[in-house]
């Protein structure tokens, strides 16, 4: 088995300080916000930045391909206003940006929100929902193609993650992802990343032999294994099919630790980013140590 697992670690003082951050927790993969993940802008990477990053990242012997950023919370590659979306394009190609300075080759990002209010109440919901879902879906795809397009050059690969389902936010049906991806030009330029909180409180379960086998046959024959591209590795404290996306550290949560042990040995997930974003990140050195224990055979 070929497993690189770490954590979403800071970037406090600048970027080039996440990689001796996921040194210091014994990661062989980590996750980090290029810039702040609650503000529209930031200034440029500064030149002695990226160097410092680049020489930190090859002091940690992490490889570029274990490496998973974020890109900001305020982005929403599906909204509905059409200057919110346009706002949301160039945020995202400014984030894939400082990915290509920093020699990162994957961007992690959240598929979207439709944000229509429609009243449960109303006799023709489900419809209306669908026909939300499938609009905004079509947006999302849409925003991907023209970012492609404006960032050939740059090679970074866009991560989508599975979400949790909460409120308007889609990606959290398998068929949601697929529905992007399909309508994708470039797919070369695709990933998905799972969340195991998402993809359990989502309605997927992962908890035996055979619901983790289930859910997997299922992410590979509607989504495809080839586009899976990092994990996001975390227990969750609602219950499964709850759409409440609430994170616990592995084994305190609802799913438990038989879950993450089909995923230590499991070959379809070898050689990805495998990140932790568990609530306690002062036990995340025991939590990676734990993960690897796991493996069997080795």
């Amino acid at each position: 088995m070929r497993k690189f697992v770490g954590a979403h670690v800071s970037a406090s003082g600048g970027v080039d300080k996440a990689p001796l951050n996921a040194m210091k927790i014994g990661a062989k993969a980590f996750a980090l916000f290029v810039k702040n993940q609650r503000q529209w802008t930031a200034k440029p990477l500064e030149t002695k930045v990226i160097d410092a990053f680049k020489k930190n990242l090859e002091e940690s012997g992490i490889a570029p391909k274990h490496v998973l950023p974020h890109d900001s919370y305020l982005i929403n590659l599906g909204h509905p206003e059409q200057e919110k979306l346009e706002k949301s394009r160039r945020a995202f190609i400014d984030e894939i940006e400082r990915c290509r300075l920093l020699g990162l080759v994957k961007l992690n990002f959240h598929p979207g929100s439709h944000l229509v209010k429609i009243p449960k109440k109303d006799p023709d919901y489900t419809e209306k929902l669908a026909e939300a879902e499938r609009h905004c879906l079509d947006v999302i795809a849409e925003s991907l193609n023209g970012i492609i397009e404006k960032t050939k050059d740059s090679g970074v690969q866009l991560v989508i993650e599975n979400t949790a389902g909460q409120g308007t936010n889609l990606g959290y049906r398998f068929e949601h992802l697929a529905h992007i991806i399909s309508r994708v030009e470039d797919k070369s330029r695709m990933g998905v990343c799972l969340d195991t909180c998402h993809t359990f409180t989502a309605g997927y379960d992962l908890r035996t032999r055979e619901t983790y086998e289930e859910t997997m046959t299922r992410f590979g024959k509607i989504v495809g294994f080839e586009y899976l591209a990092g994990m996001h590795l975390n227990d969750s404290k609602p219950e499964l099919g709850s759409r409440v996306d609430r994170h616990d550290s592995l084994g305190k949560g609802k799913i438990g630790w038989d879950a993450f042990r089909f995923i230590m040995n499991d070959p379809r997930t070898d050689d990805i980013p495998m990140v932790l974003e568990t609530i306690d990140e002062r036990i995340w050195p025991e939590e990676i140590q734990a993960l690897y224990g796991l493996i069997e055979n080795r």
